[in-house]
């Protein structure tokens, strides 16, 4: 195609001592200071590493950063959800992602370093495998999300030297050797649940559902393993099996901000009344928000959405709130807006205010891992039908509906297969997920909108190495379809 162009913390000290590797594998300036701690001696105490873990988060979501707000129309309006998506992407699209994902790794990377080292005293083992298990949670999520987007990227650990300038790309079955190294440990070490104070970390659940995404990714492209379709069935069938996290019965509820912590939520960008990060009004249509209207859907993806009780939880299709009485097809651009992050009251959103959090992870994500990758071992089994069977019938508010079927082991392997990408797309959407399923599935061309189709290439797949990066780091190299400086 043609190219074109949990708490968040203000850590003075981290921005001073840790080497924050910028963007990505630019060279950094290192300080020495002799009157106050520096990288190597500030993480001695639990707080203290985790403030790292807080800090890593707030790069990426910590009010107009990333995922609070930009990333969708950095990133994702390329899937077929995302209203604006053309699939014409420049050199340097994407390069935001590249750099906030890098610094949170750089957060993370000296806590590691000071935990293997025994420079965090006076704590038991158990207590320094916790701690240590979030910092690998962390960054594998972090890796998981680059090596997805851009594919090899440098492999930038706690013994790096990220002073260097001639970091090359590992390969990408490097990275992932590293996320599921980091995964499984936290899978081991993460507790089956937090106290009331620390309900917003991830659990050990989180970490296998987490896992089991890593490894049906894995299973698809670029790696194409199909052996890790079992790997991926077994992690979800322990989250199942558990029994620590269940479907909210009534979908209208699933959004509700009582239902942040649970049973559905496993993990989330936390927003709170303490910690408040961005403004309603990017998801509601700017009829409706002073002219806002930041992220909508597109249309024909909206009106595409089964008739059903979930498509009026998850999408906006009119004024609930204000009395205007209007409908999408009314709105600017007549598209239907996202409900999902609308479950504040009318009142804080009148003041510009919300504090919904988003979610990274779900458990009906889990069930759903679990169907697709017991369906590619042993073909549409009942236990495979059971699972997604709970999200249909709770999407349909249990009305038969020929638009979204309940799964039956009379389908085909194949079948069972595209309707499970599709539930995906429907119970998933805009929760960062829709454009990895296209990506390791191999179905952008056929989703795409037909007007855009023109612009459509295999090396749409991948992003662009950020042309940044490629100055500085002569080590670097781009991505097919795109420039180098």
């Amino acid at each position: 195609m043609k190219k074109k162009f949990s708490s968040i913390l203000t850590i003075s000290i981290l921005s001073a001592a840790i080497l924050v590797f910028a963007s990505g594998c630019e060279q950094l300036l290192i300080e020495k200071p002799t009157d106050f701690v520096g990288p190597d001696n500030f993480f001695t105490t639990p707080s203290q590493v985790e403030s790292a873990f807080t800090a890593s988060m707030d790069v990426l979501f910590g009010g107009w950063t990333f995922y609070d707000w930009y990333g969708y129309p950095e990133i994702f309006e390329m899937d077929d959800q995302v209203w604006g998506g053309d699939l014409v992407i420049g050199d340097d699209f994407g390069s935001g992602c590249w750099q906030k994902h890098f610094r949170a790794i750089a957060f993370i990377n000296p806590a590691i370093k000071a935990l293997n080292e025994g420079q965090v005293t006076g704590i038991s083992q158990e207590k320094a495998d916790e701690l240590m298990a979030q910092a690998k949670f962390l960054r594998g999520w972090n890796f998981f999300m680059l090596v997805r987007y851009y594919g090899g990227v440098p492999l930038i650990d706690e013994n790096t030297d990220a002073t260097r300038v001639d970091i090359p790309r590992a390969s990408v079955a490097e990275v992932y050797e590293l996320i599921e190294n980091d995964l499984l440990f936290a899978t081991q070490h993460l507790p089956v649940k937090w106290g009331e104070e620390n309900r917003a970390r991830p659990a050990a659940d989180a970490a296998k559902t987490l896992l089991a995404k890593v490894y049906i990714t894995m299973a698809g492209f670029p790696l194409n393993e199909p052996s890790n379709y079992v790997k991926a069935r077994d992690m979800a069938k322990q989250v199942i099996d558990a029994g620590n996290y269940w479907l909210v019965p009534d979908v209208e509820d699933v959004f509700k901000m009582e239902n942040t912590y649970g049973p559905e939520f496993m993990w989330c960008f936390h927003n709170s009344e303490e910690e408040y990060v961005i403004e309603p009004q990017i998801w509601l249509p700017g009829d409706l928000a002073g002219g806002w209207g930041d992220t909508r859907t597109e249309k024909r993806w909206g009106e595409a959405f089964p008739e059903e009780p979930r498509k009026h939880a998850y999408l906006l299709l009119e004024d609930p709130w204000f009395g205007t009485g209007t409908t999408y097809l009314e709105w600017d651009g007549s598209t239907p807006y996202v409900r999902k992050y609308l479950y504040d009251t009318p009142e804080n959103m009148e003041k510009n205010v919300s504090y919904q959090s988003m979610p990274i992870l779900r458990y009906a994500d889990a069930l759903l891992l679990f169907a697709e990758a017991e369906n590619q071992v042993n073909g549409p089994t009942q236990a495979a039908c059971d699972a997604v069977n709970q999200i249909v019938n709770r999407a349909t508010g249990g009305v038969p509906n020929p638009d979204d079927p309940l799964f039956t082991t009379s389908m085909t392997k194949e079948e069972f297969d595209e309707a499970i990408i599709q539930q995906r797309n429907w119970e998933l959407c805009f929760e960062y997920d829709r454009w990895f399923d296209i990506q390791r599935k191999r179905i952008l061309d056929k989703v795409t909108d037909p007007d855009f189709q023109q612009n459509y290439s295999v090396e749409d797949y991948l992003l662009p190495i950020p042309q940044k990066d490629l100055r500085l780091n002569k080590a670097l190299t781009q991505n097919p379809g795109y420039t180098s400086p």
